[in-house]
């Protein structure tokens, strides 16, 4: 039976659901970001450049692997949040154990490949000799636990699927707390440096994911966790792949041509390179209730797209984007205004300030043009259409990019045209994906 941690979004008002949904899971993905970010100040702070450069300039790398699990699990919180929709108790419950089993084996996979990629993939990005070794101790550690982040992401969005964003807000923001406080730990305490901060993520990540596991293994309803029901249901499996392979291809292609982005940055540099690294967390969050409204759409429209609600599905995607234009306006105004002091919370080094207020104020006006793909694509995903976005943001992030970042290169351009290659792909996306979604069923729901 559903239970009151759940929510019914097929009832009720659009704006409220949304923003009932959203704003826990904007403290949420605010907690997040402050895994690898606190790292990145705590090395930047009392490390060195070299060191702060060494782990931002990672998150490429672990991206193209994790990003591929985790867009396999976007499938399944399509499906289970169809399958809650629809009243489906018996197709949630399978639905829920086949991701479990999923996770499993992709945590074995990611581990192994990680391992096995990390020096290929640290040179492939020219990564210069005084952050090599760093970067290596970051990423051996990294990947020697990221079992913990994907059963986390699998566990959340399970339960997110069915309309509780609050557990696992909860458990994150005990893990980030508890991340920051081993993070100085670590590095002030026992000197440890870049190893120190790379244990203190895998520790929180892992104790997240425990949380999360015992969540559902003591929830009573359709989709609570039962050992003995553990298995890979063939049709489960089978949606779960049509929706999230897609995402996963996507997700992982794009990150792996963020490393062709990151080699670009290379070359100016470390001081460069954490500056870069700087804008990317600022970035992070500045974008973080964009996040969470896309991440609520998506669940509001599959949850109605089950239940045939098809006129309320559209409204919900308008909503939506009104929402996050004026969140998206309003933070990236405040970050371009404060970019100077923003960037010196991170490092006190004058070059790094310079390069990290450069690449903040020639990125943050076109945030207004992620907003329009973001929430779009997460809307065409809720019911289901997940090749069109893929095949979209692949185009626009990758093929796009790439040669945008030859060309201007080719060209003799300098620094600014490379702060521009993502502002160029996410600008080509979002016209891209209007268009699109102009010609799905959702926009059209009485065709389809």
């Amino acid at each position: 039976m559903i239970r009151r941690r759940d929510a019914d979004m097929t009832q009720g008002s659009i704006a409220g659901h949304l923003l009932q949904f959203a704003v826990p899971l904007t403290i949420g993905l605010l907690f997040q970001q402050l895994y690898n970010t606190v790292d990145t100040m705590v090395v930047g702070q009392f490390v060195g450049k070299e060191a702060q450069a060494a782990v931002g300039s990672t998150g490429s790398i672990i991206n193209t692997v994790v990003g591929f699990c985790s867009g396999l699990a976007t499938g399944s919180t399509v499906v289970i949040s169809q399958r809650f929709g629809a009243r489906d108790e018996q197709g949630l419950s399978r639905a829920v154990h086949t991701s479990i089993v999923l996770t499993f084996i992709l945590s074995i996979i990611a581990t192994a490949l990680g391992m096995i990629f990390i020096d290929p993939m640290l040179h492939f990005m020219a990564t210069p000799e005084d952050v090599m070794a760093d970067a290596h101790a970051y990423l051996s550690i990294y990947f020697s636990g990221v079992a913990g982040v994907l059963f986390y992401n699998m566990g959340s969005g399970i339960l997110r699927a069915v309309g509780d964003s609050r557990r696992p807000l909860i458990f994150l923001i005990l893990s980030a707390l508890l991340n920051t406080v081993l993070d100085l730990l670590f590095v002030l305490g026992f000197h440890m440096k870049v190893e120190g901060v790379a244990y203190a993520t895998v520790l929180s990540q892992v104790i997240s994911a425990l949380l999360i596991l015992f969540t559902l293994l003591k929830e009573h309803g359709p989709y609570g966790l039962r050992m003995n029901r553990l298995h890979m249901d063939r049709e489960s499996f089978r949606q779960i792949l049509r929706i999230g392979m897609p995402t996963a291809i996507q997700s992982a292609v794009t990150s792996f041509s963020n490393v062709f982005v990151q080699s670009y940055v290379n070359e100016f540099g470390s001081a460069c390179m954490a500056g870069n690294s700087v804008y990317s967390k600022v970035d992070a969050f500045a974008i973080i209730p964009l996040q969470a409204i896309s991440m609520a759409s998506t669940t509001f429209v599959g949850q109605n797209w089950g239940a045939k609600r098809k006129d309320r599905t559209r409204e919900g995607v308008r909503v939506a984007l009104l929402m996050a234009l004026v969140s998206t306006a309003v933070l990236g105004a405040v970050v371009f205004i404060l970019a100077p002091y923003v960037v010196r919370l991170f490092s006190p080094d004058p070059e790094v300030v310079d390069y990290g207020v450069r690449f903040i104020r020639i990125v943050t006006p076109f945030y207004l043009v992620i907003l329009i793909h973001s929430i779009l694509s997460g809307a065409l995903r809720g019911i289901g259409d997940a090749t069109a976005p893929t095949v979209i943001m692949l185009s626009s992030f990758v093929v796009f990019r790439q040669i945008y970042l030859a060309t201007t290169k080719w060209l003799g351009f300098g620094f600014i045209a490379v702060a521009l290659a993502y502002p160029v792909g996410w600008s080509l996306c979002g016209i891209l994906m209007t268009i699109r979604y102009r010609h799905s069923a959702l926009f059209r729901p009485d065709e389809a």
